[in-house]
């Protein structure tokens, strides 16, 4: 009796687990190919909550990307300014913009900025990140850690956020097709 106990617990615990773990993957896709990331809400929860609710609601759809400096990072995620499928995208101002939620406050966190990494963009207040969010290129972005809040890291796809179009922006961006929940 004892060992069908345990075996149940066992079977609640990676079923548990496993759906957890599925709410807290995402796919981005872009021109060349679809990316996997990881989020950490248990670090960044409300970030994390943040990235979810703008994805899921198709905010980022259409978005550029539109600060990609080579060798650091790829930025994105100005649903106000930088969605080309809406009449308010103004490519000289993408970069400038958010969206109508309140800005989060800070969760820094021990997670390192290395390649993969995703983090939330801000200006210098460190409470004022909202929807825009980098990827990082390499791991020579340690003076980035414990300033701005890692939130999830790609785990598939990496090389093709490497063919994103440099610039700040580029004269034609590379958007994000969608993002969503998997």
């Amino acid at each position: 009796m004892n060992n069908l106990l345990f075996k149940t617990i066992v079977i609640l615990f990676v079923f548990i687990f496993s759906a957890n773990a599925k709410e807290n993957i995402m796919i981005l896709k872009l021109k060349d190919g679809d990316v996997k990331i990881e989020l950490y809400p248990d670090v960044a929860p409300n970030h994390v909550e943040r990235i979810k609710k703008l994805a899921n609601d198709g905010k980022y759809d259409g978005v550029v990307f539109h600060r990609v400096i080579d060798e650091f990072m790829a930025q994105t995620g100005d649903v106000q300014f930088g969605n080309s499928s809406n009449d308010d995208f103004d490519l000289r101002r993408a970069g400038t913009g958010n969206s109508d939620l309140p800005d989060l406050k800070q969760e820094f966190n021990n997670l390192p900025h290395v390649r993969g990494t995703l983090s939330m963009a801000r200006t210098s207040d460190p409470n004022s990140a909202n929807s825009q969010f980098f990827i990082c290129f390499n791991d020579k972005a340690s003076y980035l850690d414990r300033q701005y809040t890692v939130f999830g890291k790609v785990i598939e796809g990496m090389e093709f956020v490497d063919k994103i179009k440099r610039g700040e922006p580029a004269s034609d961006p590379d958007k994000i097709i969608s993002f969503r929940s998997k």
